[in-house]
Parts: structure tokens; C-alpha cells; sequence
């Protein structure tokens, strides 16, 4: 894994996650980086990815915050899924914009976490979301059987 400066990122569990994400992956959605409870994923904008306006789907610009979100929660290893997330849109998207999200731990206590994700256009601002997580004990947390 390389990060956006060139350098080289240490493998994490998010990694892991991350290459058995087909919905994410299937959309386009890069990681950039993930550990120590922080994430980048990015997203090119497709014309499927349009609305009725020809503006990007809020559905596709949560999908990429969910997708960092779920990163940074998981960068520390034992498997953690989403308790909510809510997103507030600033500014519309558009085909051809590559979105960056850049997902931040502001807090766990025990099981529970509460990240914030900042979507940007290059430097500008186009929708916050903050996600509440929780760690599923051990014997939750093994493969689908």
C-alpha cells in the first residue's frame, strides 16, 4: 500500500476488510490509507452514479464516508461495524469529480466509537459525516456460515 506522498503504509486489518469489500470496490472506491484509527478512501464520480438533477447521488457520496468510516473503525483490528451514521451535504457533486474522504477517530470507550469523515473535491468541502461504531464481541465476529 502506498500513500498519497509516495511513501510505504503498514498493513492493517481495514486491509483486509477493504480486499473482501466487493460493493465498495465494484464503485470505484480506492484506499488510500488506513491505521491508528484515521482513513483516506477516494472515489471518482461516474455518470451511473447521477441522479435526476445530474448531480451525484447522496446515496454513492454516503457510501464513500461509510466506506472510510468503516476503515478507520477497523484499523485497530478486532471487527467493528457501523451502530449509525448520519451525512450533511454542503455541495453538490459531479461526473468526473474525484472525491477524497478523510475519516477521523474522535473517541472510543469500551466497544463503542464515534469517527468523523470530511469529503472533499480537492480542497473543497462537499459533505461531513460522523459515524457511530461498535466492536462485535469475538464470537460475533467469524465468517458468515
Amino acid at each position: 500500500m502506498v500513500t498519497e506522498n509516495g511513501a510505504a503504509s503498514a498493513r492493517t486489518a481495514a486491509h483486509d476488510m477493504f480486499d473482501a469489500d466487493v460493493a465498495s470496490r465494484s464503485l470505484g472506491i480506492e484506499l488510500v490509507r488506513a491505521g491508528d484509527g484515521a482513513a483516506v478512501a477516494r472515489m471518482r464520480v461516474t455518470s451511473a452514479m447521477l441522479n435526476g438533477h445530474a448531480i451525484g447521488h447522496g446515496g454513492y457520496v454516503f457510501l464513500l464516508a461509510d466506506t472510510a468510516f468503516a476503515l478507520a473503525c477497523n484499523s485497530h483490528g478486532p471487527v467493528t461495524v457501523a451502530a449509525g451514521g448520519e451525512i450533511s451535504f454542503l455541495r453538490p457533486v459531479r461526473e468526473g469529480d474525484l472525491l477524497t474522504a478523510y475519516a477521523t477517530e474522535r473517541t472510543r470507550y469500551g466497544r463503542s466509537g464515534i469517527y468523523d469523515v470530511t469529503v472533499r473535491r480537492g480542497d473543497e468541502v462537499v459533505a461531513e459525516f460522523r459515524g457511530r461504531s461498535r466492536t462485535l464481541a469475538p464470537e460475533a465476529a467469524g465468517p458468515p456460515g
